[in-house]
């Protein structure tokens, strides 16, 4: 292998890889860490509990605190049920673009910042580049905490972040947070003639439901327009369901989906408190009147904070600086942007491609992009 990469070609190694979120990324991590262990880079792997995947960062410069942590996921969604026009984790150009999943999320930052490397290595840098790169963001950014708590014990202790979701190279300084819910309810099932003898935990279900479909409305009522979100108001939704046997038997069981989709100066815990609040004091009652065998159970299943804009934060100075982009941009997707933040580091979240492109077929970036990236990060290295 080449210690020297264009970020087209690293990009079109790292797409080569199926990183979808229900497979092991070792294959990628292996790659990289012999690539930067080939550039006398050492990198440190911090694997799931499993051992089938693993985050892994790197620094290069002075061993001291301070400098900029680069940071992307190398999770990428499925494939399956979209109509794609050529294999997806093998990489094609046409037309000024480069095609392959996770092109454009967020595999073209990765390969920009990891191509950058010998850069990084022959620049005096006053304070040090860490390079940050996690597993399982698109299932809930599950790999993100670890990996950052890791490099923070371990030391040196960097000051800000950039996390390169595709943004078009604007600047984000503000994103919505999410958190995922399961419910499942047991009701009691009798047949329908009989129904108040029984318990269905459809119409359970539904209660809950018309719960999460009030709060919404509640908080569309009293937004803020102004507030720079779109939707400018916290959202619960209801995505999946499904329960029941028969027509004629009061659903023994119903279990649903909830995406709580909240504004960054709110938060998951209060919602979720609010929503178990309702069920133990409006629901349960009257369920376990009829028997004390009924029950509402809620599972959280991923919980990530959003991205507060921060007054005259470093990240947005520098990237400010290096763009050349003072607009007001704010995203309602969630990135791991918050959990940055919530560890003690200032936070933008700035990089190549076009959120459109995410997670659809024949995904792409344009390669302008790559350019634009590669450039912002040589001003970075002049400014560090």
């Amino acid at each position: 292998m080449s210690n020297v990469l264009s970020p087209r070609e690293m990009l079109e190694k790292l797409i080569s890889f199926n990183t979808v979120s229900d497979r092991s990324n070792l294959d990628l991590i292996a790659f990289v860490e012999n690539y930067l262990g080939q550039l006398g880079v050492q990198s440190e792997r911090v694997p799931n509990e499993t051992g089938e995947k693993a985050s892994l960062y790197a620094r290069i410069g002075p061993e001291i605190d301070g400098g900029v942590v680069l940071s992307a996921h190398t999770d990428v969604v499925p494939v399956e049920g979209q109509n794609w026009s050529r294999d997806p984790f093998t990489a094609w150009q046409a037309d000024g673009r480069l095609y392959g999943r996770g092109a454009a999320d967020m595999k073209g930052f990765a390969a920009t910042v990891l191509a950058k490397v010998p850069d990084f290595l022959s620049a005096d840098l006053k304070v040090p580049v860490h390079i940050a790169l996690s597993y399982d963001e698109e299932v809930g950014c599950f790999g993100a905490p670890p990996l950052i708590q890791d490099l923070l014990a371990k030391g040196p202790k960097p000051e800000f972040a950039i996390v390169g979701e595709p943004t078009n190279m604007k600047v984000v300084t503000g994103h919505k947070g999410i958190a995922v819910l399961r419910t499942r309810i047991k009701g009691l099932p009798v047949h329908s003639s009989q129904l108040h003898r029984g318990v269905s935990a459809i119409s359970v279900a539904a209660k809950l439901i018309a719960w999460l479909d009030g709060k919404t409305a509640e908080n569309k009522a009293k937004s803020d327009p102004d507030c720079g979100y779109e939707p400018p108001y916290t959202t619960l939704h209801c995505g999946t369901i499904s329960g029941g046997q028969a027509h004629n038997i009061t659903a023994e069981h119903c279990e649903f989906m909830t995406d709580i989709r909240l504004l960054p100066s709110e938060s998951a815990a209060d919602w979720i408190s609010a929503y178990k609040t309702f069920i133990q004091t409006e629901v349960l009652p009257g369920m376990q009147a009829i028997s004390p065998d009924c029950g509402v159970e809620v599972q959280e299943l991923a919980n990530v904070p959003g991205l507060k804009a921060e007054q005259e934060g470093l990240a947005e100075t520098v990237a400010r600086r290096l763009t050349g982009d003072n607009a007001r941009n704010l995203v309602v997707y969630a990135t791991e942007g918050g959990i940055f933040q919530d560890h003690g580091l200032s936070t933008v979240v700035c990089g190549p491609g076009s959120i459109d492109q995410a997670h659809q077929a024949d995904e792409y970036i344009e390669l302008s992009e790559l350019d634009r990236c590669s450039a912002f990060l040589d001003r970075l290295i002049k400014g560090l």
